[in-house]
């Protein structure tokens, strides 16, 4: 299976090095999205939870949760080989307690995680360049590998169903992308560069958001009838719930 032209894009060191900066600037709510897993998560701070983080990236979230569960063990997926490397290098302070993972969620490596063995299956800024097919694929074989009772969260991009609800939050996205630009961003000089970036960004990445309503049909259908709308703001959410196995048949 090839690999898709977004773990490509992402796998330049350019683009790795600054990756982390550029989400602050046009996804500033990250952390907001990160304080919302940690606090959702009903696990005591001292257990020794285990976890999976699909899409690991330059390990934001890893480090979060590794810092609110101190003697919790994390395996780290991403598809771009560059950005694990930069995910070792942040976490190298806890690289006792990760397991990285180069691979593509649609190929997943047989004998990943035991089936079960899982406490929560998060995720963040990642499921969105999948398909729907591929999306519900993917949280069903995660539901495998979750305990009775383990949460499955996705902190990721919608879209707006109304094409006129979702032009106001683009251009609501463009200006406060304007408002913390550094100075001399060639990318950022106005509207209209900003929305070429982003318009060239996205067709790159193959992103594919999904209206809410559709994203948590998909996570039902694939076994976690538990999910729900957790947090939004305009086009970032977090969605998500317990995964009952008794439930979901």
């Amino acid at each position: 299976m090839s690999v898709p032209d977004s773990v490509c894009a992402y796998d330049a060191p350019e683009s790795v090095s600054a990756y982390d900066r550029d989400m602050d600037l046009m996804h500033p709510l990250r952390h907001k999205m990160a304080a919302v897993i940690l606090e959702v998560l009903p696990f005591p701070r001292e257990a020794p939870v285990g976890f999976l983080d699909l899409g690991a990236g330059t390990g934001f979230l890893t480090d979060r949760v590794l810092q609110a569960w101190p003697n919790a063990t994390i395996i780290a997926i991403d598809g771009a080989a560059a950005m694990v490397e930069l995910a070792r290098a942040r976490l190298a302070d806890s690289a006792s307690r990760v397991r990285f993972v180069v691979a593509d969620f649609r190929a997943l490596p047989a004998g990943l995680c035991a089936p079960g063995s899982l406490d929560a299956v998060v995720s963040a800024y990642a499921l969105h360049h999948l398909t729907g097919g591929e999306k519900r694929d993917l949280i069903a074989r995660a539901l495998t590998w979750l305990r009775p009772g383990g949460w499955f969260l996705n902190a990721d991009l919608t879209r707006a169903m109304d094409p006129a609800v979702e032009q106001r939050i683009q251009q609501l996205r463009v200006s406060g992308i304007l408002q913390r630009k550094p100075a001399g961003d060639p990318r950022f000089l106005d509207d209209i560069t900003t929305r070429a970036f982003l318009d060239e960004l996205e067709l790159r990445d193959q992103d594919r958001p999904l209206p809410l309503s559709e994203d948590i049909a998909l996570a039902r259908e694939a076994g976690l009838v538990s999910a729900e709308v957790l947090w939004k703001e305009y086009r970032e959410a977090v969605c998500g719930g317990p995964f009952n196995t008794h439930a979901s048949h």
